[in-house]
């Protein structure tokens, strides 16, 4: 389904004008308009699916060998030092347009861009009790 209203549809789809790194059945690759770095791309699916929590199945297991293509081919063509593979969903975890995307992004040492967090430190019994709830929300 494309949703006549979602931009990502549209890009995802060749309706707009984009700079396309790859494109097969069911994603397209573009570069990210506003990057964080050199070569930043987006994994756009063609179908429209809001988010992570929606995304089919079939969808959800061709996106990480996509994701694997394009870090090659970012190692290879851009000699980068590593890459972030990034997912958001929600606007609590940064997610502004709502049509699941992966962000592929090169990184060179030293570059300052963040993307990291401080380490919790949780107790024993606070990991224990959150190992239980996250284990009986999977059942």
């Amino acid at each position: 389904m494309i949703k006549d209203d979602c931009i990502f549809c549209k890009l995802a789809n060749g309706v707009f004008p984009t700079n396309k790194i790859y494109e097969d059945d069911d994603f397209t690759v573009i570069l990210d308009a506003a990057p964080a770095s050199r070569g930043h791309a987006l994994i756009l699916p063609k179908q429209h699916c809001d988010n992570l929590y929606v995304l089919p199945d079939e969808i959800g297991a061709k996106v990480m060998p996509v994701a694997k293509k394009v870090a090659s081919a970012m190692k290879k063509a851009l000699s980068c030092d590593g890459v972030n593979v990034v997912q958001n969903n929600e606007p609590a975890a940064g997610q502004t347009v709502f049509h699941f995307h992966v962000h592929v992004i090169p990184r060179m040492e030293k570059d300052h861009m963040g993307l990291v967090w401080k380490p919790g430190k949780p107790t024993d019994a606070e990991q224990a009790e959150t190992c239980r709830i996250l284990s009986d929300a999977m059942k």
